[in-house]
């Protein structure tokens, strides 16, 4: 049955000449998809069964609604205490003061207090109980926001250069593109209105004994199984990439002639997540695929996806996004089959250097005589704690002020529209509120990122948002010593090999091997467009940034002018540095 499922996709001719000439065995996930109704499945029936948790087959299908089961690791002694992570996607990053005081206000009253900016753009709560599960979803799309595709088997949030620059059409272009893109890549199924945004009683009428529904008319795009796995979507320029087209499955680099953007350079086939006992996974970076004109670009996209959709791995879970389907056929196959799909050629891709990522920190001139202002938060965490009261601050500048707002792939918050007159405005409350300013935060703990990790993640092996900050205190102290305090390369820490920070492609990147130990990894670069290698493996919390420190010592007293960090380590290599930087007497 699921098989038939599986084959009975509408197919273009000649389409299926490639499909396995016998029928593989599907994961248990794909059963679940299949017999789901698309996405429906016991979800509403456990909604309100009485239990603080749902069973395996919902906890799967839960994810495509935006939310991950999770219990608190750090109290277990008395059982698993159950809540979840509810995650909005918001493409771009762009929202309203409006939204995101409903968001705040939901992390208060529900959540865990704190609010979280992730890595893509999109906001989280963390400590979300299940029987506040259905208020919560309803309420943030009350504010039109939503958490559909967050996360699951299906598109994700769709990322973009944040800046508002509105006097450069190519960023207003991109913005644009960005919106309407999403428009055809959300889940059409009806099962998240039902499930989330009617009245109870209605729900239950509803869903309660609904029949079956056929056709694959209900998602044109993904079909009743989705996608093999999730699939990661980035929009941006050779000169800001800021959303790490290469970590991507499907990067669009726009390509711009006479200021306006003419079409995209396809990266295909990034992906970072890793899985520590499976050697057969590994990290990859996006290829250059094609060249294709603005007008042709949501077509070929759409083709990308039928592929992935048709011949991604969907017997084992840890091969099947698109970096391995790639892998296996080769680049130019994988083309053929787009070409077949998208019905036409698709050109080479043109030139280009990636040379800057623009994470919009500061205050900038948008080009229309108003201003925005880029305020980094470590890790993304929105939360008052101490002397810093940054989620009040912002709950007094969306109040007050009240400009849009963009969040960034590097977990900051952009103030848009600013008048000359909010500028010291702005300053105050922060400094008020005791909130470190972008002009205050050191440049390596504006370029450095963490996972969430420990306590909410179920992945997580080890610390990462709790560890780095203080870690950072450390690196900044061993810089300032070596006379390096200015020097911007970028940090990103995860507490497993999955890389949600993507920390596979930074100048440094702290990857959780065993609890207290992480991999070290260093030579990447900020633009990007280049992986790192493993420099010291297995290495204790306390002695990352001693051994570190090593590195930027020879850094500084080697490095070729203007050299940054990751391409002296890249130029040197992993013996060459091992030679010259002396590890620690305590460590060895």
């Amino acid at each position: 049955m699921q098989a038939a499922a599986l084959a009975s996709r509408p197919q273009a001719s000649g389409i299926m000449s490639d499909a396995p000439t016998k029928e593989e065995k599907l994961s248990p996930v794909e059963g679940m998809k299949i017999e789901s109704n698309y996405l429906r499945g016991p979800i509403p029936a456990e909604l309100v069964d009485g239990n603080d948790h749902f069973g395996k087959e919902s906890i799967q299908l839960l994810k495509h609604h935006g939310t991950y089961q999770q219990d608190d690791r750090d109290d277990r002694d008395g059982g698993k205490t159950y809540s979840f992570m509810v995650r909005s996607a918001i493409p771009g990053g762009k929202l309203t003061s409006e939204q995101m005081l409903a968001e705040i206000d939901l992390c208060d009253e529900v959540g865990n207090t704190t609010l979280r900016i992730t890595t893509r753009q999109g906001l989280q709560h963390h400590g979300i109980l299940k029987s506040n599960l259905q208020q919560t979803i309803h309420r943030i799309n009350e504010v039109q926001l939503t958490t559909l595709a967050a996360c699951g088997d299906v598109v994700r949030n769709i990322m973009c250069s944040p800046c508002p620059y509105h006097g450069d059409a190519v960023y207003s272009q991109l913005q644009a593109f960005a919106d309407e893109l999403v428009t055809h890549m959300r889940p059409r199924t009806r099962a998240y209105h039902e499930l989330w945004l009617i009245d109870e009683a209605t729900r239950e009428r509803q869903l309660v004994g609904g029949g079956k529904i056929e056709g694959d008319e209900v998602e044109p795009l993904y079909g009743p199984t989705y996608l093999p796995r999730k699939f990661k979507i980035g929009i941006g320029l050779p000169t800001d990439n800021i959303v790490d087209l290469y970590s991507q499955d499907l990067g669009l680099m726009a390509i711009a002639e006479n200021w306006n953007v003419s079409g995209f350079n396809m990266l295909v086939g990034g992906g970072f997540g890793v899985t520590p006992s499976a050697a057969k996974t590994f990290p990859a970076l996006a290829q250059p695929m094609c060249y294709i004109p603005l007008a042709q670009a949501i077509d070929v996209a759409k083709a990308v996806i039928k592929v992935q959709r048709d011949f991604g791995n969907r017997s084992d879970r840890k091969v099947a996004r698109l970096k391995y389907l790639i892998h296996n056929w080769g680049l130019p196959r994988f083309k053929e089959k787009v070409e077949e799909y998208f019905g036409g050629p698709l050109a080479p891709p043109r030139p280009f250097v990636v040379t800057d990522q623009n994470d919009g920190m500061g205050w900038h001139a948008q080009g229309d005589g108003k201003w925005f202002y880029g305020l980094n938060v470590e890790n993304g965490r929105i939360k008052d704690e101490g002397s810093i009261r940054l989620k009040t601050a912002l709950r007094e500048v969306c109040r007050t002020i009240a400009p849009p707002l963009r969040l960034t792939p590097h977990q900051g918050i952009i103030f848009c529209d600013l008048k000359e007159s909010d500028r010291g405005r702005l300053t105050e409350i922060f400094h008020r509120n005791g909130v470190p300013t972008t002009e205050e935060t050191s440049a390596v703990r504006r370029w450095s990122m963490a996972c969430p990790a420990l306590p909410t993640c179920g992945l997580s092996i080890t610390e990462s948002e709790r560890a780095l900050p203080g870690m950072i205190d450390q690196m900044e102290h061993s810089l300032a010593e070596l006379g390096l305090a200015g020097e911007v390369f970028t940090t990103r820490m995860t507490g497993c090999p999955n890389g949600c920070a993507r920390p596979y492609n930074s100048d440094i990147g702290l990857v959780g091997k065993a609890k207290g130990k992480y991999t070290i990894f260093l030579g990447g670069r900020r633009q990007g467009d280049r992986l790192n290698f493993i420099y010291q493996d297995m290495v204790p919390s306390e002695e990352v940034v001693p051994r570190l420190a090593s590195v930027f010592r020879y850094y500084r007293d080697e490095r070729q002018p203007g050299e940054a960090l990751g391409d002296f380590c890249h130029r040197k290599g992993k013996d060459d540095l091992l030679a010259h930087c002396e590890i620690p007497v305590e460590a060895v």
